[in-house]
């Protein structure tokens, strides 16, 4: 029976299309404002301490991120933020943000479509770009990004902390536990631990340490990081099932095409998230397709920004899969995925249990403490504040900017 539900999520996605705005066309009439420059700046930082997740060999000491700067003949700049990789910054800066100069940042649907490009397209790329695009938008039109796709549910979003890396220098069981209980004291109420660097019968007993420490009414979840074949991704499943895990993301590989997930996901008695490492809604689709997740995590700066994860989002809800974005960047990554969060509906029409959650990284990152004039600080309810202010609703350190650029 088509419901009035998939009636509504099928509205909903075929008006998503990619470049989707509710605010277009008659802006930008009004406002004849022009692309004037496109400017990505590649930042780097030497870490106090080496970390990383189970696959970092060695632990990372430094730590890199790409920012993208678009200005208007209007004096109005817009940012966006995205990981350098894959050649996304050869494409803003040799292909796409050329297209781009001259363009009207208000004609939405037209900017996208360029953005994309007509054969080879860079989501990495566009997801910066897109962001940058909203970040202009809003200030425009003097809205926050989230009044330019609708409007949103929720004026504050739950997180949870990103924290228990491997740490140089400090083993696991002794780590865990403490930054486990000092991230409670900070208000979180749902906490994610790494692992899959040390053998499953060592990180069974840190997992059961961490639970005992925080208690049963704190949310914990756990990311393998693709460090499992199917045998120890399904015994570290059981075992965090066992404890009440809320999730056990990613353990194993993401290449090729999520490979094993579907066979794991029917053995697992916690659900299984992935999907980080989506490049657009055709991957979505035939991951959601195969039936690989329970949870997926597209990343806008990933996928292609925040019109592209909405679309994914709708796709996901008619397989009733819930969409938990990754997000592991600075503060205008995860400005704009406040924005996009605030936009998700809960997966139920009842009351909401599964409120769309925050990821919100811990780890030396200056990036998110450093180049802005918003924190991000949890609340002591476990919640973020999405910003008000037009655009991403954050300013931008400029300074700040050029201390880390490295090119």
């Amino acid at each position: 029976m088509f419901t009035r539900r998939h009636l509504l999520c099928t509205s909903a996605a075929l008006a998503m299309g990619r470049g989707f705005a509710v605010t277009d066309g008659l802006e930008a009439a009004e406002h004849p404002v022009r692309i004037t420059a496109v400017k990505p700046y590649l930042l780097e930082t030497t870490l106090k301490r080496a970390f990383g997740v189970s696959i970092s060999q060695p632990l990372d000491k430094r730590r890199r991120t790409l920012l993208v700067k678009i200005e208007t003949d209007a004096g109005i700049a817009g940012w966006g933020e995205t990981y350098p990789i894959l050649g996304a910054r050869g494409a803003i800066a040799d292909q796409i943000g050329p297209a781009l100069i001259g363009e009207n940042p208000l004609a939405y649907r037209k900017v996208m479509k360029k953005s994309w490009g007509r054969v080879f397209y860079n989501p990495l790329a566009v997801g910066a770009l897109e962001t940058a695009i909203n970040d202009i938008r809003g200030k425009l039109l003097g809205k926050p990004v989230s009044a330019l796709f609708g409007g949103r549910l929720r004026e504050r979003v739950p997180a949870y902390a990103s924290t228990m890396n491997y740490l140089e220098g400090v083993a696991p069981e002794e780590l865990y536990p403490r930054q486990a209980c000092e991230h409670v004291e900070l208000g979180f109420t749902a906490l994610k631990m790494r692992l899959g660097r040390y053998s499953v019968n060592r990180e069974i007993p840190i997992a059961q340490s961490v639970r005992a420490a925080v208690g049963k009414d704190i949310q914990l979840m756990a990311d393998g990081n693709a460090a499992y074949a199917s045998k120890g991704a399904l015994a570290m499943g059981q075992a965090l099932a066992e404890l009440d895990f809320a999730f056990w993301e990613e353990p194993l590989p993401q290449a090729p095409d999520y490979a094993g997930y579907e066979q794991l996901r029917k053995k697992l008695a916690i659900p299984l998230a992935g999907g980080e490492a989506l490049a657009d809604r055709v991957a979505a689709k035939r991951l959601l397709n195969r039936g690989c997740f329970d949870i997926i995590q597209p990343d806008l700066a990933l996928c292609g920004g925040i019109s592209e994860l909405l679309f994914i989002a709708e796709l996901a809800a008619l397989h009733s899969v819930q969409t938990t974005p990754h997000c592991w960047g600075g503060a205008i990554l995860i400005a704009s995925t406040l924005h996009t969060l605030s936009l998700l509906a809960d997966p139920t029409w009842g009351h909401p249990t599964h409120t769309p959650m925050l990821e919100l990284d811990q780890s030396e990152n200056p990036w998110r403490t450093e180049i802005t004039d918003v924190s991000f600080q949890v609340g002591k309810d476990g919640h973020v504040a999405v910003p008000t202010k037009p655009g991403l609703g954050i300013n931008v350190d400029e300074e700040a900017v050029k201390r880390f650029q490295i090119q």
